[in-house]
């Protein structure tokens, strides 16, 4: 059955290994689905949420199209590189600046839990380290990992994200990279 696919390269360098195995997979998920393919070095906004929550923001014509593709898709696939344990800075500013009360989520009074507006959607994380992933999830604790599936995607409603670590990138082999994209290929494939 087909899905409704999009596909976000959080790598902020345009000519990255993460963007060319979000690529990858867009090309892949679009023999048997619908894919769409976003590059955030591609978006122009300001990162920052000035004033937090209890101020609007006017929305820039890349977050109101970021808003829609995240409302038209069934499934989610974000290719991330991992900087200092965390995220790109430029992605954490799409989440701060898109995923916002009423759009995805919305408190109500007399309930400190905010009911979810992006339920039943479904999605893939895809993290590249220069660490071993082994290293980054028991020593480190996958912190990104973590914030992405449980305190963003989930918060919000998506019911289902799964993840997958690849690396370590900086002293990989053109064989180490060929087997990962195709890893990410069959994923794209499968519409997962």
């Amino acid at each position: 059955m087909s899905k409704r696919i999009l596909v976000l390269a959080a790598n902020p360098k345009k000519d990255s290994y993460t963007n060319y195995l979000a690529a990858k997979y867009t090309s892949a998920a679009q023999q048997q689905n619908q894919a769409r393919l976003i590059q955030i070095s591609d978006l122009e906004f300001d990162l920052n949420l000035a004033g937090g929550f209890t101020e609007s923001h006017a929305l820039e014509d890349a977050l109101q199209s970021f808003q829609a593709d995240i409302e038209w898709c069934e499934h989610l696939a974000i290719f991330t590189p991992v900087w200092w344990g965390s995220l790109p800075a430029k992605l954490k500013g799409l989440i701060d600046r898109a995923f916002l009360p009423g759009f995805a989520f919305q408190y109500e009074k007399g309930n400190p839990i905010p009911r979810k507006l992006l339920k039943g959607k479904t999605a893939r994380i895809v993290m590249m380290m220069d660490t071993p992933p082994w290293y980054y999830f028991l020593i480190q604790g996958a912190p990104a990992t973590r914030q992405l599936k449980t305190t963003t995607l989930k918060f919000v409603g998506f019911r289902s994200v799964k993840s997958k670590m690849i690396g370590p990138i900086i002293n990989s082999t053109a064989r180490s990279r060929s087997k990962w994209a195709d890893e990410v290929s069959k994923l794209g494939y499968a519409g997962n």
